[in-house]
């Protein structure tokens, strides 16, 4: 096996890592609340949503430590943002790697 072929599993699983902390349909709701609105805190979201603030931040930080989201505290308030560049980069590998 090359060192390319090993590289690109190496992508494979860390987009795929990503993937996993995105498929859950809260993670997903979160993820389009934030695409409508670039800058949400937890308040905002879990009211929007429906759910308790402990859920929300439990599903926040599971995006956040896969760098799906970026978070910027103002004060006592922690705003809540997309990267978007690091799913852009999830979808480019999930193409690149299937080519054939």
């Amino acid at each position: 096996m090359n060192k390319k072929a090993t590289l690109d599993i190496q992508k494979l699983e860390l987009a795929a890592s990503k993937l996993r902390a995105m498929a859950h349909p809260m993670r997903i709701a979160i993820i389009e609340l934030l695409t409508d609105n670039q800058h949400l805190t937890v308040t905002e979201i879990y009211e929007r949503l429906g759910i308790e603030q402990a859920s929300a931040s439990h599903h926040l930080n599971i995006l956040k430590n896969k760098g799906l989201l970026a978070s910027k505290r103002d004060g006592k308030m922690i705003h809540y943002s997309l990267k978007m560049n690091v799913l852009a980069n999830v979808v480019a590998c999930i193409n690149q790697c299937v080519q054939h």
